[in-house]
């Protein structure tokens, strides 16, 4: 069951248009991070300060039903806000991957569990590699798993 709440879309411009575009058409149109070719899912949050429901595409790291979402803000030196959101509500997390939302819970990976994922996430989307080379904070990667 998706999460109910008032909606608040993202600041950035393209991030509204992609989840709006994306969810009105279930998933068949802007599923693909901007020119890249590459699939996104959409994963809504409820916000840590605000209560208010948040939309992200975030590329497609998808491994048996699971999803990692990696908070790799470009490699910039901080965490993206979203990632805040994730921790401070772990359980107020869906994704949709086509044109149904599935809830989940969602929790921070560490040692080798967090390797595997982040090699799956760096072969979905070489990049990454280079965003951790960007900076001195180590990636977090956030696996969310189905409820039930």
């Amino acid at each position: 069951m998706p999460l109910h709440g008032e909606y608040e879309p993202s600041p950035e411009q393209w991030v509204r248009d992609q989840v709006e575009l994306y969810e009105h058409t279930g998933g068949r149109e802007a599923n693909t991070l901007r020119d890249t070719g590459l699939p996104v899912v959409i994963f809504t949050t409820r916000g840590k300060k605000s209560g208010k429901l948040r939309k992200i595409p975030l590329m497609r790291v998808e491994h048996d039903g699971a999803y990692a979402m990696v908070a790799s803000q470009g490699g910039a030196p901080t965490h993206p806000v979203w990632y805040h959101n994730v921790k401070a509500n772990p359980d107020a997390v869906t994704v949709q991957d086509g044109p149904e939302a599935r809830d989940g819970h969602a929790r921070e990976l560490s040692g080798g569990e967090r390797q595997i994922w982040w090699e799956r996430a760096v072969a979905a989307y070489p990049p990454y590699g280079q965003y951790q080379a960007r900076t001195e904070r180590e990636i977090p990667v956030i696996l969310w798993e189905p409820r039930g």
